[in-house]
């Protein structure tokens, strides 16, 4: 399967016009793909992609504490971790975790003191360095998902799908590493939200061209049901409304932005409960019996 499908089509394509908000203010578009109907990042900048990540403000890099922005971060940081680990479940005292793209290494850390097995793969050398110190220096890896030789019981990508280049290979390799009765947790953002639908190209989540990909619950479940994988659960992440849209009320430079940004998170949440169109989405998949 082609793993970059955006080369191969006309740029007349495009669903919106969009930029590069958080560092370089570039400009993107973003096109529909038409085998499974996820939303593509065009152009794909593969050759220099880490630029647009070197900046100290990129907090799932960062432990930083300092401000008031910074702290609120880190407080519903806690939350989210113990509202994600409760969606593993009955989860077995010893059970093996991976944690790709395990950022600063919290959740992770709060898996090992669950008493699972953890392994984390983090690309970036300062988060990196973090986690070790968190869960130990072997417990953390710069590696490519092929070149881990290890199956796992619970694989978990937060906010990491949407960044993957090569995603169709990459997905075969999630399987692979998968044990039978294993399970996947993905959290990436919705593009069907409340807040995506009123922010538009102000709309944080898009993150161009850190965001490669970007889904909704229908493209999610095309897609991996297309590698022999079914969608068992979703879930919502209810704070990610809240950041997101105080992102994007920055991104507008609206004025008094706040408060508008907690209405609409709200709204968001609220129009979630009954459509499932939450501002981000956790989905619980497991490998389809042969």
């Amino acid at each position: 399967m082609n793993e970059n499908p955006l080369q191969e089509r006309e740029l007349s394509e495009f669903i919106l016009e969009l930029k590069d908000y958080f560092l370089t203010q570039e400009g993107f578009v973003l096109r529909k793909n038409p085998e499974f109907g996820f939303l593509e990042t065009y152009p794909q900048p593969l050759e220099n992609l880490n630029k647009y990540y070197e900046s100290k403000d990129y907090i799932s890099h960062s432990d930083s504490n300092k401000s008031i922005s910074d702290k609120t971060y880190q407080l519903i940081k806690v939350i989210n971790i113990r509202h994600k680990f409760s969606m593993l479940g009955n989860i077995k005292k010893g059970a093996k975790i991976l944690d790709y793209g395990c950022g600063t290494g919290d959740f992770l850390a709060f898996a090992k003191s669950k008493d699972l097995d953890v392994l984390g793969v983090e690309p970036n050398e300062s988060a990196r360095e973090i986690t070790q110190k968190k869960v130990g220096k072997n417990s953390v890896l710069n590696s490519d998902l092929k070149d881990i030789s290890e199956t796992f019981d619970i694989i978990t990508l937060w906010h990491v799908l949407e960044h993957i280049p090569n995603l169709y290979e990459f997905i075969e390799e999630l399987k692979k590493h998968l044990n039978p009765n294993g399970e996947i947790l993905i959290a990436v953002p919705n593009h069907l939200s409340f807040d995506a639908k009123f922010y538009k190209k102000h709309w944080a989540a898009y993150d161009v061209p850190r965001h490669l990909w970007h889904f909704s619950p229908k493209s999610m479940d095309m897609l991996f049901n297309n590698f022999g994988m079914k969608i068992e659960k979703r879930y919502a992440l209810w704070f990610d409304s809240f950041y997101v849209s105080l992102l994007s009320e920055k991104y507008k430079k609206t004025e008094f932005g706040f408060f508008r940004a907690v209405a609409i998170a709200l709204i968001s949440n609220l129009i979630g409960i009954f459509t499932g169109n939450f501002s981000s989405v956790v989905y619980k998949i497991t490998k389809n019996p042969i």
